[in-house]
């Protein structure tokens, strides 16, 4: 983002005056504003009408006092590009274009797109075909509906491709603290990367949440992400759709293993995004983050008024890997003075219901159990709906008692209700104002705890120097030739993989293979080789454990019949090789080009497990030794390399060497590596061995 759009930015998030175009909408902005406050100058613009909520209107653009710093435009698309050029002109700041029917309709709105490009000049342009920005902080709502939403000082600042995801998102009664909500619409000038850059800056942002359908710059959103990192502001996302991987050579197992949504997984991991899968996940987790903080263990103190709610408790927290540590000896003897005859000293406790409600017993409960070392406090409580709330107060003199004990400790504090939708906003808001966070379901208190530890870790991990940005290689030469595995093997071999012995035989009834020079140690396998065919096994082109010439014979007669039945091409050509020991694990090893990600590898399970078993990897490229062991730690079939019931442990620094070798091969430019395939890479004890490979080279 260029000085001048930055500064226009500024502006239209922090205007002085406000120029609305249009007729209804324009009214029901002018009433949000006015509604939240705002105390500036609004200057209507409409040839029809006199007044527009009770403002005289001006006729036109160009007779407005000077360039406004902010702008809603609701008019017809060729008004509204119209309309845009002449703010440009007049050094306005710049504007939310709510008017739809751009790209988003097909041709004749991708030109007018163009047409609003052309014209925008370095005004800060929101959309088109969006709802616009609501700015919490400064009171402003450039936004044609009705919303929900509060600032208590800080909060989240989201961004949504959906306009009524972010309406939704304001109206939710979850005592959610807003800063910003931004929605995107087409994002012709401004885009989700530059908004995450722009308010990760934010002293009153907490967190940032997002809803991605697409991403347009890979490398901008890295850079964006990265600032949000350094500046410790956690970023939740829900990415939703799917498309295709821009890639069309991906036909192989490592296409069906590598959709778009595992490589988003991989981006989002890499840059400590917190990934969540539905709108009341992303804004407790956001809720969490923004009041709490990221939470810098796993060891939690929970508190219930019931057996039942702390064992659900215990169980999803193992579940998910979090501690319930239990209190030490010292602590537990001093509980039981504490806690009536029944109740058990256990975490998370349950104090019973003697002591409930009950500050002066409560109090010196919460306050002994915490003096053992925890990272994160939760109360369960599940308030009354307005017509039984007598009790509430009860309630409420323990969480006031639970947080004065976990405030003198600085710990994250949670009040959870065990049925979600158990909660008062009233007293929600007001755990907000005392940095308490009220979560609304157990497991979804638990996972908000649980997402933001791994944030914690992974802004260590950036602290020590460990996330840099993945530079996108470009390789947009897609049009490449398949190998056959001879050939690429003799790659593989370069790069340092080992391979099975082999003999390449073009076998007729002249040439036999006892008659190459280079002796085989049976049982062997045989395959045709071809620069057509990539999956041999389908065809029935290979032949397995092969235990004599003669049976040689027969394997390669009957290869023949099958290629020539499935009315593929046969070849004469074939790959005759020694038969591999049973390795400690297979992998696959898939590493492909991808137009908007740039390079990226897959780990998998190989062999049969391949499509059997949903498990794997995918790294975006270039990447570390640290990376790959991390990733690879995530598989199911790691826990066979690391001595499972008693088998060899492999040699996991030879496994993780290769694995970068063939990266950083395959992004080195002058190799014109378009994607490549090891399936299966056999994991020995010391070594490992690609037994089949195919490589596809730019033509």
């Amino acid at each position: 983002m260029n000085s001048n759009l930055l500064n226009n930015l500024n502006r239209l998030f922090n205007p002085k005056n406000i120029a609305v175009f249009g007729g209804n909408d324009a009214e029901i902005v002018i009433s949000q504003c006015k509604k939240m406050g705002f105390k500036g100058d609004i200057w209507p613009v409409n040839p029809k009408r006199e007044k527009i909520n009770g403002i005289e209107c001006f006729q036109s653009v160009d007779d407005l006092p000077q360039g406004p710093d902010a702008s809603f435009i609701a008019v017809p698309r060729l008004p509204a590009i119209e309309i845009v050029r002449k703010l440009n002109e007049m050094n306005s700041g710049g504007g939310v274009c709510y008017t739809a029917g751009f790209r988003e309709v097909g041709a004749e709105g991708v030109k007018l797109e163009k047409e609003l490009l052309e014209s925008v000049g370095d005004f800060a342009l929101i959309g088109p075909n969006c709802y616009g920005m609501i700015n919490y902080v400064n009171k402003i709502a450039l936004w044609p509906f009705d919303h929900g939403g509060e600032f208590p000082g800080f909060g989240a600042a989201i961004i949504t491709q959906s306009g009524m995801l972010s309406n939704d998102l304001s109206t939710s009664r979850r005592s959610m603290p807003f800063a910003y909500m931004v929605s995107a619409g087409n994002q012709s000038v401004l885009s989700i990367e530059d908004y995450i850059e722009y308010f990760s800056q934010k002293e009153e942002v907490k967190a940032i949440g997002l809803h991605i359908e697409g991403l347009q710059d890979i490398e901008q959103f890295q850079r964006g992400c990265l600032m949000a990192l350094e500046r410790k502001v956690p970023i939740v996302a829900i990415k939703t759709g799917s498309s295709t991987i821009g890639n069309s050579l991906v036909s192989s197992h490592t296409g069906s293993l590598s959709g778009t949504d595992e490589i988003y997984n991989s981006l989002f991991d890499h840059l400590g995004i917190i990934r969540v899968t539905n709108p009341h996940e992303f804004l407790e987790t956001l809720k969490f983050l923004c009041i709490s903080g990221p939470v810098a263990g796993k060891k939690l103190a929970a508190f219930t008024c019931s057996g039942g709610g702390a064992t659900m408790l215990a169980d999803y927290a193992e579940k998910i890997n979090l501690d319930f540590n239990q209190p030490s000896k010292e602590i537990d003897n001093k509980l039981k003075d504490l806690l009536p005859l029944t109740a058990t000293v256990s975490n998370p406790l349950d104090y019973t219901t003697p002591i409930w409600g009950i500050p002066e017993k409560t109090g010196p409960v919460f306050n002994l159990f915490l003096e053992d070392d925890y990272d994160c406090a939760i109360l369960v409580q599940d308030y009354l709906p307005p017509n039984i709330n007598e009790l509430n107060k009860y309630y409420l003199k323990d969480a006031e008692a639970f947080f004065k004990a976990s405030r003198k400790l600085n710990l994250p504090t949670i009040i959870c209700s065990t049925v979600p939708e158990n909660n008062d906003q009233k007293i929600g808001d007001y755990f907000v104002k005392n940095k308490v966070t009220p979560i609304q379901g157990l497991e979804e208190a638990l996972n908000a705890v649980k997402r933001s530890y791994k944030f914690y870790q992974r802004y260590n991990e950036f602290i020590e120097g460990k996330i840099l940005i993945k530079n996108s290689i470009n390789n947009d030469n897609l049009k490449s030739k398949m190998l056959n595995e001879i050939e690429s093997k003799s790659i593989l071999t370069k790069v340092g993989l080992k391979i099975p012995n082999f003999s390449s035989v073009n076998y007729s009834n002249e040439v036999k293979l006892e008659e190459n020079e280079n002796k085989l140690n049976f049982p062997i396998c045989v395959k045709m080789v071809s620069d057509e065919i990539q999956h041999k096994t389908d065809l029935g082109a290979i032949k397995l454990n092969i235990s004599n010439y003669d049976e040689l014979d027969e394997a390669i007669n009957e290869i023949r019949s099958n290629v020539i039945s499935s009315d593929a091409k046969f070849s004469n050509h074939f790959l005759v090789e020694e038969m591999q020991n049973e390795p400690i694990g297979e992998l696959l090893v898939g590493i492909f080009y991808d137009k908007q990600f740039g390079y990226i590898m897959t780990i998998a399970a190989g062999g049969i497990l391949a499509n059997l078993i949903e498990d794997s990897v995918s790294i975006l490229l270039p990447t570390t030794i640290t990376e790959i062991d991390n990733s690879l730690q995530r598989l199911k079939i790691n826990k066979l390399f690391s001595g499972y019931r008693g088998r060899k442990k492999i040699d996991r620094d030879c496994l993780l060497k290769n694995l970068l070798k063939l990266a950083d091969f395959a992004i080195d430019k002058k190799n014109q590596i378009q994607q490549l395939e090891i399936n299966p890479l056999f994991v020995f004890e010391k070594d490992n061995v690609a037994v089949d490979g195919i490589i596809w080279k730019n033509k």
